[in-house]
């Protein structure tokens, strides 16, 4: 496959698509009567549970159009990796024509060059299939744009097929990920109505958080391309960092049973110093939203969700509990600790920060970048008080 810009790109997105598609474990047994009971009423509660998060939050949309740009897609698993794999080949754009300046001419670069990306592409296919069982519901930042979805192929018919692209950025979309929001329901044993929900409850609140504040999106996007443009594309520096945080590895919580002395996973080991500055500030800003959203949904909740207290207790004896060795060391290596933490993080900062000035002083945050809480302001609400809401 080609980048949009015509050259060799680094990564076999179709061979992703279809790797992670074979490799994914197929979702909870359920009709298709049942299947299409599920994905009409997630579509009706993630209608009602944008005017649920408008009103506890006062956010609004800037535009009705920019709203209506934004889409909310039911999606089964394929449907998750191909519209994670489209917002990949969008995000990823400046590094493919990094990485192409620095080819060299030849056949032999040639024949590297399709062996890499096959390879990669088998890898990002194996890491999307073991994410697609994880999620519940995503807001995609960097969506291509889309104005229109392929036609659904029978028997998916009943499921959102996003475009696998390469068309231009988009303003986002909201997915919801209707197998894996059934297989928790289960598991937890809850009432699938409320926890559907739920579910959209915290999800519409990103949605909302993107249209009700233009300039986020490209404020996030101008710092990943920044992170981007940092990337050091040479093999020896790379393998540098990878050898002098080689041992970090062996003390994987579940492995060995002791924790790392430097608790790094895999982005981490690869960053240069820069990199680490600008994924500070992009920590702060996922802490603020994620945390956020949590406390929307606990918020909303009690109002309009009657088993509410049940469900937020045991999905987080969920959280707590963890899985077998195997899930935790990737769970590590892939910094999905680390996204708990911005949950716990971000919601305290959230609560913090309500408590002493109200849910209009915290709205001062959406202001502009500098009123961002930053990385040491996540943990010190008070401090982003004094300096922004007073």
């Amino acid at each position: 496959m080609t980048s949009a810009s015509g050259g060799a790109d680094m990564v076999d997105w179709n061979l992703a698509v279809a790797t992670a598609t074979r490799l994914m474990r197929p979702g909870p047994e359920v009709s298709r009567a049942e299947a299409a009971a599920v994905v009409a009423e997630l579509r009706r509660h993630a209608l009602a549970a944008e005017e649920h998060v408008r009103a506890f939050t006062g956010m609004r949309s800037s535009s009705l159009a920019q709203a209506a740009a934004t889409p909310v897609l039911v999606v089964d698993r394929p449907g998750w990796v191909r519209a994670n794999v489209a917002g990949f080949r969008t995000v990823v754009q400046p590094l493919v024509e990094k990485l192409q300046a620095r080819r060299t001419g030849g056949a032999a670069a040639g024949v590297f060059g399709t062996v890499g990306e096959k390879a990669t592409g088998i890898e990002v296919g194996a890491l999307l299939a073991f994410l697609s069982t994880k999620v519940l519901g995503q807001y995609e930042t960097f969506a291509p744009a889309e104005p229109s979805l392929e036609t659904p192929d029978s028997p998916a018919a009943l499921f959102d097929k996003p475009r696998l692209g390469p068309e231009g950025p988009g303003p986002g979309r909201l997915l919801l990920v209707a197998p894996n929001i059934v297989h928790v329901e289960r598991e937890l044993d809850v009432d699938p109505s409320d926890f559907r929900l739920w579910v959209c409850l915290h999800e519409e609140t990103h949605r909302t958080q993107f249209t009700a504040v233009p300039w986020l999106r490209d404020h996030i996007q101008s710092e990943v391309q920044s992170f981007l443009a940092e990337t050091d594309v040479d093999p020896g520096a790379l393998l540098d960092r990878l050898r002098d945080a080689a041992g970090s590895l062996g003390g994987l919580p579940g492995v060995g049973g002791r924790e790392s002395a430097s608790s790094a996973n895999l982005l981490e080991i690869v960053q240069s110093p820069s990199q680490r500055e600008i994924l500070g500030r992009l920590t702060a800003v996922m802490s603020l939203l994620e945390g956020h959203a949590d406390v929307v949904m606990d918020g909303v909740g009690p109002a309009v969700v009657p088993t509410v207290a049940e469900i937020r207790e045991k999905f987080q004896q969920r959280r707590d509990r963890g899985a077998n060795r195997l899930d935790l060391l990737l769970r590590r290596l892939l910094g999905m600790d680390a996204k708990l933490r911005q949950y716990q993080d971000g919601a305290v900062f959230v609560r913090g920060v309500v408590e002493q000035v109200g849910m209009e002083g915290f709205n001062r945050v959406w202001t502009s970048p500098n009123t961002l809480p930053t990385k040491e302001e996540i943990h010190d609400p008070t401090a982003w008080v004094a300096r922004v809401a007073r």
